[in-house]
């Protein structure tokens, strides 16, 4: 288990993620303070990518649709080891897909914002540690 610190380069690519309004404040916070999140041995793993490779992914790829009753799109953040994608909306809640395409996703909501995630997370974490399940976000 590992959870990254910053480089000297994520401050600089903080500044070039998509245009303003779709990158939650808290995923900023997030980017700046922490980095990413691998933990590649729970179970298939958990993963908040960096944001470098949220960039490259944004650049490559654009934003996923939140489906017509959502603003904005969103923009893929993770995974969760098994082919489905974490994906963080304009308002700061996270999604997850149903399937491995995020190109025309089926999408649920798994937290309100970033903090319930990564509180979501720590649990799945815990669990693990005591009991080798690690749930199912």
């Amino acid at each position: 288990m590992r959870s990254g610190w910053p480089t000297t380069t994520t401050r600089p690519r903080l500044a070039r993620l998509p245009r303003p309004g779709i990158v939650p404040a808290d995923l900023v916070t997030f980017y700046g303070t922490i980095g990413d999140v691998t933990w590649a041995d729970v179970g298939d793993g958990y993963f908040v990518d960096p944001a470098g490779d949220v960039l490259l992914r944004f650049k490559q790829y654009g934003t996923v649709d939140l489906g017509a009753d959502r603003k904005a799109g969103g923009l893929v953040i993770g995974s969760n080891g098994g082919g489905l994608s974490y994906v963080a909306g304009p308002g700061g809640v996270i999604y997850r897909t149903r399937t491995a395409s995020p190109d025309e996703p089926e999408l649920d909501r798994v937290a309100d914002d970033l903090r319930q995630f990564l509180e979501m997370l720590e649990r799945s974490l815990k669990r693990f540690v005591a009991n080798d399940e690690p749930g199912c976000l």
